[in-house]
């Protein structure tokens, strides 16, 4: 599989990386199964986080033989040097290992100050000196942050979500990031399972010879799928751009990416699920949504106290509580027509 150098950091990273999330989901041995698979296949690149419950100890049980050939992305939510140091004894001690490759903040809703020596990013470069970790790395969903941390040069490396919907701003933010030689990590590559057909936005990403987009992978049949397209890239020609306009012509304007940042929410509704249903019912397979179960969870939304929350918290800053009306709306028509 083809490998790429991402940014400063000269490390040569699998052009198909792992995304980790999803394997919390799963048993120990299945996600085993499935990081051992991607490894035996060339993938190299493993991202993961902190906040991803068991997923660190599942990579950590899968390759730590192998931790010498392969590159390790894990993320921490601390706000300070101390809680910094905390989560990374624990991933440390998760994945079996003495070092972080990459060591990125975890969506932060400011950078922090590089000047307060009491800072979280006072810790990186802390951790750095130690050998904890390699490289130095940050995570956004707004785009305001993840530029003005790409601008200021102190990250190696930049997570930030793009698909074939990005919009043109979003793709001056990898501009940037390849001027400054800052590796550019490409987070929610299906928008969130709203893309639905993978080649195309696989085929727009691949253009960009800065960017090692990082595939949530839950099931074997999705990890054969980018291997498959990963050791034989498809063209972005016109058959893949229809695919593509169509998509975004479906998906245009505002739409919940599903990151969950709004959660919890104190009456119990589904957030990142509910703010996506239509598109939900529309291009994936439905049956399960039209539940009784389901249909309880949507109703939730009735329940609705407009405390602020989920509309505070939304980094793409969606009125969450009026696409939520929307989505309960849609819903119910669809479920009247087909059940």
């Amino acid at each position: 599989m083809e490998k790429i150098k991402l940014g400063r950091t000269n490390l040569m990273v699998s052009r198909v990386g792992f995304g980790a999330l999803p394997i919390q989901r799963i048993g120990l041995e299945d996600a085993a199964y499935l990081l051992r698979k991607a490894y035996d296949n060339g993938i190299n690149f493993f991202d993961t986080a902190r906040g991803y419950t068991d997923s660190e100890e599942k990579i950590g049980y899968a390759l730590s033989d192998v931790r010498t050939d392969i590159i390790i992305a894990t993320k921490t939510h601390a706000n300070d040097k101390k809680t910094l140091f905390e989560n990374l004894e624990t991933s440390l001690k998760n994945m079996k290992t003495d070092y972080i490759d990459i060591y990125q903040l975890h969506n932060p809703s400011k950078l922090p100050d590089p000047d307060d020596p009491d800072s979280v990013y006072s810790g990186l470069l802390e951790a750095q000196k130690k050998g904890m970790v390699r490289f130095i790395g940050i995570t956004n969903h707004r785009l305001n942050i993840a530029i003005d941390a790409v601008k200021s040069e102190l990250y190696d490396t930049i997570q930030f979500p793009l698909s074939s919907l990005s919009s043109d701003e979003d793709l001056k933010l990898v501009e940037e990031a390849g001027k400054r030689d800052i590796g550019f990590i490409a987070m929610k590559p299906l928008s969130g399972g709203l893309i639905t057909r993978a080649a195309p936005t696989f085929a727009f990403l691949h253009q960009f010879d800065n960017v090692v987009p990082i595939w949530g992978i839950q099931r074997e049949s999705e990890l054969n799928e980018f291997i498959r397209l990963g050791n034989n890239p498809p063209p972005l020609d016109e058959d893949m751009w229809k695919t593509i306009e169509e998509d975004r012509k479906e998906l245009q304007g505002a739409f919940c990416r599903g990151c969950g940042y709004c959660l919890p929410c104190p009456v119990d509704i589904p957030i990142s699920f509910a703010a996506r249903m239509a598109f939900l019912l529309r291009r994936s397979p439905y049956q399960n949504f039209l539940s009784d179960e389901w249909n309880d969870r949507m109703e939730r939304i009735e329940s609705c106290i407009n405390c602020g929350q989920c509309k505070n918290k939304c980094p793409y800053g969606l009125d969450i509580p009026s696409l939520l009306k929307t989505m309960l709306k849609d819903y119910r028509e669809f479920r009247a027509l087909h059940l």
